[in-house]
């Protein structure tokens, strides 16, 4: 069991903020309020309906006001919330970030969400929109060979199953994938997810709450249906991977198989920049948090995608 004590102070204090989500309502108590963030003068966002696998589906489109470049790489986003909760919304300063200090255009996509929408529907989703973005590239000004995927804990599993999506179907091409802390494995079977539990972190992710959360994903689906595009921890194959950088907190359930997968990729021979950030718990990297170690975990992941887009320059 991982003790408290080893929080970053600075992280510590952040926690103490938080409230306990009822995963099975998707709720957050009403007195929670996020802190509101300034929208940069610099980025112009708009949105656009894409046609989905089975209905229509929102697309946000984050580009720099003032463009350099004709067409520009581009990064496809997919938020968090354990599959069953989130909204591009909440990543809307984030995106600006991506945009303002890699030189993108970024894609957030609205994938429908468990349970209402068990899996695949939200890896079939992310891959229409992964598709859009080739298909409309020169309506959106996008450099269709520089095209990278992202997300962070179910975001980041969708990116995950995703470059193997992409692989085996022949396509698009992925020039970069960035699957931050993922949630990958269904099987809540390493150490770090019997360690981070409800009894000592109650209100950061923990087993408990990924232990729902996969229920509701993956609903009755066989275990033996392709479930390595819903976990992507269980794919067997990993080469012929787009290069990979991913990071994960030492106090996070995911520690463990982020690190397991991180493993396999180089075994794969597939190119992996892999960062481990001590006394860090699962989201420590929120845009909403002012922690040092979360401004250097943000900043590192964000040059990462300017070096992944722009290869020439690096």
């Amino acid at each position: 069991m991982k003790s408290k004590n080893k929080i970053n102070p600075e992280l510590e204090r952040i926690m103490e903020g938080f409230p306990i989500i009822d995963l099975h309502n998707r709720t957050i108590p009403e007195d929670f309020v996020l802190p509101k963030l300034e929208k940069s003068p610099l980025v112009k966002t708009s949105t656009r309906m894409i046609q989905g696998p089975e209905t229509d589906l929102l697309m946000k489109i984050y580009e720099p006001v003032n463009k350099t470049e004709s067409y520009l790489p581009a990064f496809m986003w997919m938020h968090g919330g354990g599959y069953i909760m989130g909204h591009p919304d909440l990543d809307d300063n984030l995106c600006e970030q991506f945009v303002l200090n890699a030189n993108c255009i970024v894609c957030s996509i609205d994938y429908r969400l468990a349970p209402d929408h068990t899996y695949p529907a939200a890896i079939e989703d992310c891959y229409s929109g992964l598709k859009w973005m080739v298909k409309y590239a020169d309506e959106l000004q996008i450099d269709s060979s520089r095209i990278a995927i992202g997300g962070a804990s179910a975001g980041g599993g969708l990116t995950a199953a995703l470059a193997l999506l992409a692989r085996d179907r022949g396509g698009p091409e992925i020039i970069l994938q960035m699957p931050l802390y993922p949630m990958i494995d269904d099987r809540n079977i390493t150490p770090s997810s019997h360690e981070i539990n409800k009894d000592n972190f109650p209100n950061v992710w923990n087993r408990e709450m990924n232990q729902q959360a996969w229920g509701m994903y993956l609903g009755t689906a066989p275990s033996n249906a392709h479930i390595s595009y819903a976990a992507a921890a269980r794919a067997r194959d990993l080469t012929g991977l787009p290069p990979a950088y991913t990071c994960v907190g030492a106090l996070d359930p995911f520690r463990d198989e982020t690190i397991e997968y991180v493993a396999r990729l180089a075994q794969a021979d597939v190119p992996v920049e892999f960062h481990l950030y001590p006394g860090c718990y699962h989201g420590f990297d929120s845009i909403y948090n002012d922690a040092e170690i979360s401004r250097r975990a943000r900043k590192e992941y964000i040059d990462a995608l300017a070096r992944g887009l722009n290869p020439k320059k690096y």
